[in-house]
């Protein structure tokens, strides 16, 4: 199975088109949490597309998909 088909079932197994930041590990099955990408954010490195509402953020579940094909990608070259 290619990765594409992966990341993509995903997207369309996760409830919601938004991944709640303190859920990211669960719609990574543990691989990343939303701490990480904390993390990355605030070092100005990529993140999949977000939305804050009050003190909380959630990412854009195809974002987010998009996000681990390409960081996945980018391991199977190194």
């Amino acid at each position: 199975m290619k990765h594409q088909d992966i990341f993509q079932q995903m997207v369309e197994k996760w409830p919601s088109p938004f991944v709640a930041q303190a859920e990211f590990h669960r719609f990574t099955g543990g691989l990343i949490s939303g701490k990480t990408l904390a993390n990355l954010r605030s070092r100005g490195e990529s993140v999949p597309e977000s939305v804050k509402v009050g003190s909380r953020r959630a990412y854009v579940a195809q974002s987010s998909a998009d996000w681990l094909r390409q960081r996945a990608n980018e391991a199977e070259v190194a």
